[in-house]
């Protein structure tokens, strides 16, 4: 497994792009930047492929409604020719509270578009001069639509590779069958390894069994906060709020993807309780109805026994990138988490 880590700048982005030098001399393998509805992602990426030598870059996630297909296949040419052909395209859906609220844009047959933009970033990749007639993009806009004047372009640029690796974020039976076939990795949300083959088995083979072999083997990237030793366990409580605010807060009853994770988890009572809590305002209660079971199964906190053990089962359920967030008091102290992780995962 390669070992990755979401970037956390709290305490400042210029700060914590100085450390990703440690990260990067300690073995950390690839990098995700977020772009939720703060500071945008790609400008962070630039800088980051100028301060770093060998670390990936990845978007984590760029969402498939603010930018338009060609934008976004521009974007991540434009980032892997700065970083020396060392991006990864991550993409996703997002939800309808920050894709309707934040961008207004009507939040609209999410697998369909993701598969069209697939196809268009790869047509662009290849300086094709394209012409795309999709259900959801058309290229040119047709006459009808527009001024009539589009014509078929083609990037200017010669992209440093053809094809830069796509990760899709799916939860979905529907969107993970699609991100099985097309895309070249695969990240999860709140990621069990002894129930993913029960939630997500079935649509991972329909979509491998359509599988382009020249995609090679899907990568499979799960998170887990990271930290190691006998008194660590408090630190699961860390994440309670944030598992409440997905189970809980991340759209409305009856559509909420992260609510109906932890039901066909098996936490059906726990979804409801965690749901009704938090749309009632009571957030701290939510987060205590979190299931114990899912904070620690979704963890790689424990001791070095515990932390190998769920590495071993990350692996034998698919994963090949480890997403962590290591947890300690000082940045020396993450910084040896990154290289303890690295050797536990070798070993396994």
């Amino acid at each position: 497994m390669r070992i990755g880590m979401s970037l956390n700048y709290a305490g400042g982005f210029r700060e914590t792009v100085d450390e990703l030098a440690d990260y990067e001399k300690a073995g950390l393998d690839i990098v995700f930047v977020p772009e939720a509805y703060s500071y945008d992602a790609v400008s962070q990426l630039g800088f980051i492929a100028a301060r770093t030598e060998r670390l990936q870059i990845a978007s984590g996630i760029l969402q498939i409604y603010s930018r338009t297909p060609t934008l976004t296949a521009m974007t991540a040419a434009g980032l892997d020719y700065v970083s020396e052909g060392r991006f990864v395209l991550g993409i996703g859906a997002s939800g309808p509270q920050v894709i309707e609220g934040w961008h207004g844009v009507p939040y609209h047959a999410p697998v369909g578009r993701t598969r069209e933009i697939i196809e268009i970033c790869r047509a662009v990749w290849r300086r094709e001069r394209l012409s795309y007639d999709g259900k959801y993009y058309k290229l040119p806009l047709p006459a009808e639509e527009g001024t009539g004047l589009g014509k078929p372009l083609k990037l200017i640029n010669h992209p440093v590779r053809e094809r830069i690796p796509i990760i899709v974020a799916s939860l979905g039976p529907k969107n993970v069958e699609m991100t099985a076939e097309l895309a070249e990795g695969w990240e999860p949300i709140f990621y069990v390894p002894e129930k993913a083959d029960g939630v997500w088995g079935e649509a991972l083979a329909k979509g491998k069994a359509k599988r382009d072999p020249a995609l090679g083997e899907l990568d499979v990237v799960a998170q887990a906060p990271l930290a190691i030793g006998d008194d660590v366990e408090g630190y699961l409580d860390f994440a309670r709020p944030m598992f409440a605010l997905y189970v809980g807060g991340m759209g409305a009853r009856g559509r909420n993807f992260y609510n109906d994770l932890a039901r066909r988890y098996g936490y059906e009572r726990e979804a409801k309780e965690i749901q009704d809590l938090y749309l009632d305002g009571k957030k701290q209660e939510a987060a205590e109805k979190v299931p114990y079971e899912l904070l620690q199964k979704t963890s790689l906190i424990g001791t070095e026994g515990f932390v190998r053990d769920r590495l071993a089962a990350l692996k034998e359920s698919g994963v090949t990138t480890l997403n962590v967030t290591p947890i300690a008091s000082d940045h020396a102290s993450r910084v040896k988490l990154i290289e303890k992780v690295r050797e536990l995962a070798a070993s396994v």
